[in-house]
């Protein structure tokens, strides 16, 4: 085994780390300019579509599956169908789409409905989000490739 010498060792980082994070900022602005636009998006959705104690969170559970769908839509087209600039998957795959599904409010929507009394209701929100969501991309997916690519079976 051998020990790299010290001497070939750059005394300071910093100017290269400082490079690197100049070259991310771009995609860091744009990821939160588009999570931004996503969660705002998302708000609206269960403003206007609020669920009651003890209820089925539609709001939530519609979005994380249009959100599903339109990325299938969306990846098949920049990255198969036609050349997108660089920060367009950053911003609105990561950003808006990230923003608008979420995770964390369908896990605290199940913890909720399990304190609440309501484990059917839970159990079935768990279930039909993974199976909704899974289906949503898998047939956006596949229609979008045979849309814009023109491909059959």
């Amino acid at each position: 085994m051998t020990i790299p010498e010290t001497d070939s060792l750059p005394l300071d980082t910093r100017p290269a780390r400082r490079s690197a994070w100049r070259a991310q900022l771009p995609v860091v602005a744009v990821v939160a300019l588009g999570g931004g636009a996503g969660a705002a998006a998302r708000y609206a959705v269960a403003l206007w579509w609020p669920t009651g104690a003890g209820g089925f969170p539609w709001a939530v559970f519609g979005a994380n599956v249009i959100g599903c769908a339109v990325i299938g839509v969306f990846l098949v087209a920049v990255t198969e169908a036609r050349t997108a600039h660089p920060l367009v998957r950053p911003f609105f795959g990561t950003g808006v789409l990230g923003g608008f599904t979420t995770f964390s409010t369908y896990a605290v929507d199940i913890h909720d409905l399990i304190d609440a009394g309501h484990p059917g209701t839970a159990l079935a929100y768990l279930a039909a989000t993974l199976l909704a969501a899974l289906t949503a991309v898998w047939l956006a997916t596949t229609a979008a490739r045979r849309v814009l690519l023109g491909r059959q079976r």
